[in-house]
């Protein structure tokens, strides 16, 4: 491993590796730009989890307080507490796949603050 910066791929033309010291990593995280992402981050991620939670525990819980309502037939001998549980794969692929398109906003947000690091850094 050298001193020369690697390279890392992504959908936009290839950016160096930012290598920074502590003090320069410290100063990111304290950025308004930084703060930021981590906010546009968590307005996605702790809803989609609460979300998902509350979804994958309300089976077992619909389950053991409401049999009658879960053991309702839809169609044929399936009932609605078969369609839930196989309701929850499509939820979580639903999920990822938004949380892929949100990524891509996360990377943006990232992109610009490493290249504000590199100018920085460069300037110094």
């Amino acid at each position: 491993m050298g001193s020369s910066p690697r390279q890392i791929s992504s959908k936009s033309p290839r950016l160096e590796r930012y290598e920074g010291t502590q003090t320069e990593w410290d100063r990111i995280a304290a950025s308004k730009q930084f703060k930021d992402l981590m906010a546009t981050k968590k307005m996605f991620i702790i809803p989609a989890f609460i979300f998902f939670v509350v979804y994958y525990f309300a089976l077992p819980i619909l389950v053991g307080y409401a049999p009658n309502l879960m053991a309702t037939k839809v169609l044929g001998p399936v009932n609605l507490a078969y369609l839930f549980a196989l309701s929850q794969f499509f939820v979580a692929w639903l999920i990822a796949w938004l949380y892929v398109r949100a990524a891509s906003d996360f990377d943006e947000l990232a992109k610009d603050i490493i290249e504000d690091a590199h100018k920085q850094q460069k300037g110094a």
